[in-house]
């Protein structure tokens, strides 16, 4: 079994700055995909940004230019750097990765974070 720890929510004015940290336990063998997603009360979850084991990223056009995803492989962990934050932006953040366990029963695991909220608001 694959376990996230997300940290790193809080309460920031507009225009502030946020990072948060998603870091996986367990038999790993590999992550293949990390991704945040977040979910605003009274509306679906959305993808927020992604990255593949190769590092192509992939971003939610309402947080291109402000929001950076990154990954750390020797740490299994996955960060979203969250820049010139808008109201907009309040929401209950969840991390997500893809893979695959090690060991004799192996396979392959979707694991999601706990959530942190992150609140923007003056």
């Amino acid at each position: 079994q694959v376990q996230l720890v997300e940290s790193g929510g809080g309460l920031v004015q507009p225009g502030g700055s946020l990072r948060l940290s998603c870091a996986a336990s367990g038999s790993i063998f590999s992550i293949n995909t990390l991704g945040w997603y977040r979910q605003a009360p009274g509306k679906e979850r959305e993808l927020v940004a992604s990255i593949t084991s190769g590092g192509s990223t992939n971003y939610a056009d309402s947080v291109k230019g402000r929001f950076t995803i990154s990954r750390d492989n020797a740490k299994n962990t996955v960060y979203l750097q969250m820049n010139s934050l808008k109201p907009e932006d309040t929401a209950v953040y969840y991390c997500n990765m893809r893979g695959r366990t090690r060991g004799l029963w192996a396979s392959d695991f979707a694991s999601w974070g706990q959530g942190t909220q992150v609140t923007v608001s003056s």
